[in-house]
């Protein structure tokens, strides 16, 4: 019985990092309409950047950089959509790890050392495009958490491969 509610704990775990995956892709393809509609909600367009905090502002930037280049390099945002697809295909590598969790369990290492890896990325990377720091530490906060469940996903699985 132990076995089958461990398998339970990790299908479940594991299902939800892959959901989190999915939805992170997916929202990388309509940015410039999901930017739009958060300006909307936060009535930030049409306002006076002078008039915005630091993250409105930046928000403002953000939107206005995308309806410019989609404009005029509509090609660039072809990033976005290998963004959103990177996402997907790592969340389907991931059943492999639903189906077989002890012979796949390198698969959690292997994200661990991804969401790890995320931290110096946003950092030097995030540095280098004039990115703030304040949404560098929102983007490091993706590995951070993303680090939970796999740590979880590690100690079950190490359980499950004892039995």
């Amino acid at each position: 019985m132990k076995q089958k509610q461990l398998m339970l704990k990790i299908r479940l775990v594991t299902l939800f990092f892959m959901a989190a995956l999915v939805v992170s892709g997916i929202t990388a393809f309509p940015v410039e309409t999901e930017l739009r509609l958060l300006m909307r909600f936060l009535n930030i367009e049409g306002q006076n950047p002078e008039n915005l905090n630091g993250l409105q502002h930046w928000l403002l930037s953000v939107y206005k950089g995308i309806i410019e280049s989609n404009a005029q390099f509509p090609f660039i945002a072809y990033g976005f959509d290998w963004l959103a697809f990177a996402h997907l295909a790592i969340a389907v590598a991931f059943i492999g790890l639903f189906r077989n969790p002890v012979r796949n369990k390198w698969l959690v290492l292997w994200a661990m050392i991804c969401c790890a890896g995320i931290i110096p990325l946003a950092l030097i990377c995030g540095e280098i495009r004039r990115i703030p720091f304040f949404w560098r530490l929102i983007d490091c906060s993706f590995g951070v958490f993303g680090m939970i469940p796999l740590i979880y996903l590690k100690k079950l699985i190490l359980k499950l491969e004892r039995i």
